[in-house]
């Protein structure tokens, strides 16, 4: 029996049956029909679990082709959460669900958990750190990396959140911060070791920076009660102009607002030239002494995007035609954060977020099947469903349908919104149970280190 993602077969094209295969009817030496061939079903192979490889695999459930999902973990993130992680308001498997479930309801999806390390277009095979992949069609959404933007000692020194080992990495930390600050009599080591510092003034940047003041403010004080949490910081350090740039000015404003009155130090027109020994260095000079350090400036494509020998645009994104096909392969699709491609209205390339991954794997999906039938593949026309960000208890800004709001109103809109979106029914009540927790006791239960080498 074939290994799980493994075919007996493997067609050089979709639609072709074996040339030496008898047609139905054809007679043999001695006058006896032969029997009738077997189709080959085409292969689509899908790197990637996240929400664009998600979304064209169960757009191709039960149809007339094989999927097999690639990922190097056997689980989806749902990575909007996993600041809640990091700043221990959530557990990690709490916002993750295994692969393998999700696919096993469909009869047509498999999934093999193995690492991407290329693409041989020519004959059709994903390289992996096992055996090659053969595909008849290729869907590319492999996700995106932290862009340190050529400072690659960044990556060392300052602490990122791209997924779960990230999240809790960054909760061992500060909260082991915390437990050595305890023991510290040096008053300026004491402030160092609890002052927290997000680069980035982004949806990330933000959300982080009010969880960390909510989780000093109502969580940490009582576990700590021989620290001054007065001494504790958390600072902001945003090198443009405003927080939230894509957001409209009245709810950046707001959003500035509500940081600074929750007691997070906003830095802004503020550029880092690097971090080192547990300092920030500014461009002017200046320094920051500060013992966590979370970049959460600027994303990339994966570092799959460098080794396919592609055509790349800004931020590493490999360039594709408005069909979502690479340029050459019609065979080979390229969605979401992997993906560059320009709004035709605007000239900018569309976002890096979820629901440009989820609409282009939908349509790669679709365009895959088109093919299939012989049919003209359609071009991507992104449905802009609107923004979101969570500033801390009770607040959030919301830019959506039209509708543009902060506050309270925004916060039960956001808390809606990201609740229906896990994968899981399991996932939703944790989540949801969490957080009534934390809301009604002011507490955060996953006040766990579990490692001290962070």
């Amino acid at each position: 029996m074939p290994e799980p993602g493994t075919f007996i077969a493997e067609p050089s094209s979709p639609t072709v049956l074996d040339e030496e295969a008898p047609h139905l009817g054809a007679l043999s030496p001695d006058g006896a029909e032969r029997e009738r061939p077997i189709a080959i079903r085409p292969r689509v192979v899908i790197v990637g679990a996240g929400f664009g490889g998600l979304n064209a695999a169960r757009t191709l459930a039960n149809t007339e082709v094989d999927v097999l999902l690639l990922d190097r973990n056997n689980y989806h993130g749902f990575w909007p959460l996993l600041y809640q992680v990091a700043t221990a308001g959530l557990e990690p498997e709490a916002i993750a669900y295994p692969a393998r479930a999700i696919v096993r309801r469909y009869a047509n999806i498999d999934f093999m958990m193995a690492e991407v390390r290329g693409v041989d277009f020519d004959c059709r095979k994903v390289l992996t750190d096992g055996e090659p992949v053969s595909y008849d069609y290729l869907v590319l959404a492999a996700g995106s990396a932290n862009n340190y933007f050529g400072n690659q000692a960044l990556a060392t020194a300052t602490f990122g959140l791209k997924d779960i080992d990230d999240a809790e990495r960054l909760r061992n930390h500060v909260l082991y911060a915390f437990e050595q600050a305890t023991r510290e009599p040096n008053p300026e080591r004491r402030a160092e070791l609890m002052t927290m510092v997000i680069i980035g003034g982004g949806p990330t940047g933000v959300e982080l920076a009010g969880a960390f003041v909510e989780l000093v403010r109502h969580v940490l004080r009582k576990d700590y009660p021989t620290l001054d949490l007065r001494e504790a910081r958390v600072v902001l350090i945003e090198a443009g102009e405003r927080v939230l740039a894509t957001f409209p000015p009245r709810l950046q404003q707001r959003a500035r607002q509500r940081l600074e009155r929750m007691g997070v130090q906003v830095m802004l027109g503020t550029a880092v030239a690097m971090v080192e020994a547990n300092s920030v260095i500014f461009k002017n000079g200046d320094r920051l002494e500060a013992s966590t350090v979370v970049w959460a400036a600027g994303v990339r494509a994966s570092e799959v995007a460098d080794v396919l020998g592609l055509a790349q645009a800004r931020a590493a994104r490999v360039k594709i035609s408005p069909t979502l096909n690479v340029p050459g392969h019609s065979e080979v699709f390229v969605i979401g954060d992997m993906a560059y491609l320009e709004n035709t209205a605007s000239s900018q390339p569309y976002p890096m977020v979820a629901p440009v991954a989820i609409q282009m794997g939908e349509l790669a999906a679709r365009n895959i099947l088109r093919q299939r039938r012989g049919e003209a593949p359609r071009t991507f026309r992104y449905y802009d469903k609107g923004q979101m960000a969570t500033i801390g208890r009770r607040a959030a800004v919301m830019d959506a349908f039209g509708i543009r709001l902060d506050g309270r109103m925004a916060w039960l809109g956001w808390l809606f919104v990201h609740l229906m979106q896990l994968v899981g029914f399991r996932n939703r009540l944790i989540v949801l149970a969490n957080w009534a927790y934390n809301y009604v006791t002011y507490d955060r239960g996953v006040r766990l280190i579990t490692r001290t080498d962070c």
